[in-house]
């Protein structure tokens, strides 16, 4: 199954250019508006999901950079142990590995993650987060699809002769 490595390549790859970007073009919490309720908005997230543990003193960089090697790993070897027919489950790890490869970059290289995607309704804002994070939820979601059997017959695992 490493031949779906070129998916976490390619989210890898668009995640960290688009970081760059933004880091190289716009100043710590400058937002731009794209769209209503969109805003392209420049942050660094020292914590985990939805800031989890943000206000820290600085040990939670080392714990999360450890905890996603540990799962790059376990995701990597998952991968390579999938049968050729379970292609949604390939695709899923490969999202989640890349999205977790992306997030450690970061916390390695800087001790943050950049964030910069932020919705918003009102005055009530999501979690700001990337392309990395993008990535995990959309490989979570397949992921849960496709354990509970709830994706259309031709992407489930039908295939015998394998």
């Amino acid at each position: 199954m490493l031949k779906w490595l070129w998916l976490t390549l390619l989210a890898l790859v668009l995640d960290q250019a688009s970081k760059l970007s933004v880091a190289g073009s716009m100043q710590l919490y400058q937002s731009i508006p794209v769209l209503p309720s969109f805003n392209i908005t420049y942050v660094h997230n020292t914590g985990a999901a939805f800031s989890f543990l943000s206000a820290e003193g600085g040990w939670q960089r080392w714990f999360f950079a450890g905890l996603a090697m540990v799962m790059s790993t376990v995701l990597a070897v998952w991968l390579l142990k999938l049968e050729k027919h379970e292609k949604v489950m390939a695709a899923a790890l490969s999202l989640i590995l890349s999205g977790a490869i992306g997030n450690l970059i970061d916390r390695l290289l800087y001790g943050y993650v950049i964030d910069f995607f932020d919705f918003y309704y009102g005055s009530s804002h999501f979690a700001v987060f990337n392309v990395a994070d993008a990535a995990i939820s959309i490989g979570a979601f397949l992921m849960f699809l496709d354990s509970f059997g709830w994706l259309p017959q031709s992407l489930r695992k039908t295939d015998a002769s394998h």
